[in-house]
């Protein structure tokens, strides 16, 4: 081994690197300001709506310095972040590369260059990079995983028939629910966090305290495998009543239950097919929002929860349907709870936290829209309450799409695919963006990280792959487990990630 140089030595050649790389920056500077040129922008957000007034700035300008400029504008107290579109391309560096990637006709300093604006996340949560915890108890194929709205507890199901229910603190196992005779086929946790409902094989839906871990109640009725749960936004509810669920199942019929009372409120039945999603949004309070469900009939259903009737039929799929996602997912699923750890009095305050949210949400996101993935390779973007017709139908997975979703600020939504790809795509337009390559089988599930920079996807080739939006590359590859991965989740809080495997593990992923 040749011996380590001397102090003076490191301390020279790390002051030689420094210089290369100061020089190498000043260049990039000096090159900046070489572009020559001027250039007409004008901001726009992404409703299309102008900010300011039109702009004559050198096409030297880098994304940091439209940053302050669109920040000065808005006349915002504290700089926000912002990325920045000209026509199709995002700019990442400056204005005239950019530029240059317009089409011929379009290259022409005369004409007013509209700039799109998106807002994003004011902070930042960090890739995970490392398991620290493989946590064993199921005795067979974990399924389902979901974080609680507060990112305190983790809820998972298993083909043992049992649900379990992890601390956080200590990523240690905390109660086991047993209660179901078969497979769990899905987990949900209320938006407020106190309860939890589990369902699967056995066709019944049981109801469970997130405190003790103790059966509140079984809600029975439903006479096939119950394939999906849905909680009512928090802030639709009615009154002090705590929110409704809504349970499909393959016996072809949505369900509405009152799960205080243990009780079925309504039955939605029109499907001619096993039922296989339903969500519940957040749109027309004066109803308790609408819910949203489809299965292997084809159509996407749109219900009115309170009187149970039908609003609307939503056609083109081709097969089945196999995944919904509404770009107002995250938020309705987290309630009142946000990324840092908030503590509320009561049920009213939660509802009121939730509503803010819900309302920033869609300001944000640009009026709520539903996504269907199919069977037939495709996925359809709608906007269900505005009209039947569809704003999008999206190709190029050449293999059955599994699962679709939204990040949490509505910009973007995934889909995974048995191609063994994913793709991101425009969440306004549908436009598509880019198909991520890695995974070497099957891609099963997805989870966006809280900033929406971050997505993580698991799949059958019994890898988790974590993927950064912006650069639009791999980040990090997380192997690990032995055998499939069923199910994955990120914490509302971005400290962690959940993977539930066919070798019986729940593996917690972190920074």
């Amino acid at each position: 081994m040749p011996p380590r140089p001397n102090k003076k030595r490191r301390v020279a050649d790390k002051k030689a690197a420094e210089e290369v790389v100061s020089k190498k920056l000043k260049a990039a500077a000096a090159d900046a300001l070489a572009i020559d040129g001027q250039a007409l922008v004008q901001f726009v957000d992404p409703e299309g709506k102008i900010a300011g007034p039109q702009l004559d700035v050198p096409l030297g300008t880098s994304k940091d310095q439209l940053g302050t400029l669109l920040n000065q504008l808005l006349e915002n107290s504290e700089e926000m972040p912002y990325s920045f579109h000209l026509e199709d391309t995002e700019i990442t560096s400056n204005l005239a590369a950019s530029f240059g990637k317009l089409s011929k006709g379009q290259q022409s300093t005369e004409r007013v260059l509209n700039i799109t604006y998106y807002p994003l996340a004011v902070f930042r949560v960090r890739p995970v990079t490392r398991c620290t915890s493989s946590l064993s108890g199921h005795i067979e194929a974990v399924l389902c995983v979901a974080f609680s709205p507060d990112s305190r507890q983790l809820a998972t199901g298993s083909g043992d028939s049992t649900v379990r229910l992890w601390d956080l603190n200590t990523e240690l196992p905390k109660h086991t629910c047993k209660g179901h005779l078969n497979w769990v086929l899905a987990v949900a946790w209320s938006p407020d966090g106190s309860r939890l409902t589990s369902a699967g094989m056995d066709k019944i839906v049981l109801v469970w305290c997130a405190q003790s871990g103790k059966n509140l109640g079984a809600l029975r009725g439903h006479t096939q495998p119950v394939t999906c749960l849905c909680w009512q936004p928090l802030h639709v509810t009615e009154g002090d009543s705590f929110p409704f669920l809504a349970t499909s199942s393959k016996d072809a019929a949505v369900r509405i239950w009152d799960t205080t009372a243990g009780t079925c409120v309504r039955s939605l039945t029109s499907h001619s097919q096993p039922v296989m999603q339903v969500r519940w949004s957040g749109e027309r309070p004066d109803i308790g929002g609408v819910i949203y469900s489809a299965g292997r009939d084809c159509v996407v259903k749109v219900w009115n929860p309170k009187d149970g009737s039908m609003l609307s039929e939503l056609k083109g799929h081709g097969h089945w349907v196999n995944t919904l996602a509404l770009n107002t997912d995250y938020v309705l699923r987290s309630g009142p709870f946000t990324h840092e750890p908030q503590k509320f009095k009561d049920l009213a305050e939660k509802k009121e936290a939730a509503k803010k949210r819900y309302d920033e949400a869609i300001q944000l996101c640009g009026g709520e829209r539903l996504l269907s993935g199919s069977d037939d390779f495709t996925l359809f973007l709608w906007r269900p309450v505005v009209s039947k017709t569809a704003v999008c139908r999206m190709t190029g997975h050449q293999k059955i799409v599994n699962q679709v979703a939204f990040s949490p600020d509505g910009r973007w939504f995934a889909s995974a695919s048995f191609d063994k790809s994913v793709r991101l795509w425009d969440g306004r337009t549908g436009k598509y963006v880019h198909a991520f390559r890695g995974h070497v089988g099957d891609v099963y599930q997805l989870a966006w990280s809280a900033d929406s920079r971050l997505l993580v996807s698991v799949s059958k080739d019994s890898t988790a792959k974590c993927w950064d939006i912006g650069q639009r590359k791999l980040l990090e590859d997380l192997p690990g487990h032995a055998d499939e991965v069923y199910a994955v989740d990120w914490s509302l809080d971005g400290s962690r990630v959940a993977t539930g495997s066919k070798d019986r593990l729940l593996k917690i992923w972190r920074h």
